[in-house]
């Protein structure tokens, strides 16, 4: 999973199905773009399609969801390609919203780095492992624990 776009796509359809034309029009692409990489999520089983339903003129369209596989992959052997795209996603999407709605906190502090992963990795899969409740605002997070030498 090394494409920026793709990661963004899965971001937007995790708790709402969204069709290609509204993928394209989100992410400021070409229709006939984000269709290749909407295919390509459909065949990884990042995407699910969802029934058909009727468009503006009565054109049938098809929702995409994502299946939540992207969560769950172990990207030890792209660990690089996978960062740089995780990297990537995460600007444009600051890019679309803009820094004042972005919460930001940096610091170094003494701790050891595995313990501090775990108890990270703990909050993120207690966080995704909720039920989506609609009524409730969605909020994304991007989260990188480096060496602070």
């Amino acid at each position: 999973m090394s494409s920026d776009l793709r990661l963004r796509m899965i971001r937007m359809t995790f708790d709402r199905p969204l069709t290609n034309k509204e993928l394209a029009q989100r992410l400021g692409k070409d229709p006939a773009t984000t269709l290749h990489h909407v295919r390509k999520l459909v065949a990884a089983g990042f995407l699910e399609a969802m029934p058909p339903r009727a468009g503006n003129r009565g054109a049938k369209e098809i929702p995409y969801r994502s299946t939540g596989l992207s969560w769950e992959l172990d990207n030890s052997e792209n660990v690089v390609a996978v960062g740089e795209a995780m990297l990537h996603a995460f600007l444009g999407e600051v890019a679309d919203i803009g820094l004042r709605d972005v919460d930001q906190s940096r610091l170094v502090v003494t701790v050891d780095p595995e313990e501090l992963k775990q108890r990270l990795a703990s909050l993120m899969e207690e966080l995704a492992a909720q039920p989506v409740r609609p009524e409730v605002p969605r909020v994304a997070i991007y989260l990188a624990v480096y060496p602070g030498d």
